[in-house]
């Protein structure tokens, strides 16, 4: 999915499609471990599309990962 398609999705919708996304990559690893994985780079793609919605997922819940706060100060 394109990162503008992705970014029209309702929260619900992100979450769905995060665990759609996780069980490709659990299949494409069961794939990989039997030998029967025919595209190598399927696993690469998937991982970085369930960044993509992640990350989505992130930005509408309005979280900031890193503080912006000095530490120790």
């Amino acid at each position: 999915m394109d990162l503008k398609e992705l970014r029209q999705l309702t929260a619900p919708e992100l979450a769905e499609k995060s665990q759609q996304l996780s069980q490709e990559l659990f299949n494409l690893r069961f794939q990989l471990g039997t030998g029967r994985l025919e595209n190598p780079m399927q696993l690469r793609k998937t991982k970085r599309s369930i960044a993509r919605v992640k990350t989505i997922q992130r930005e509408l819940a309005g979280v900031d990962p890193i503080s912006t706060t000095a530490k120790g100060a």
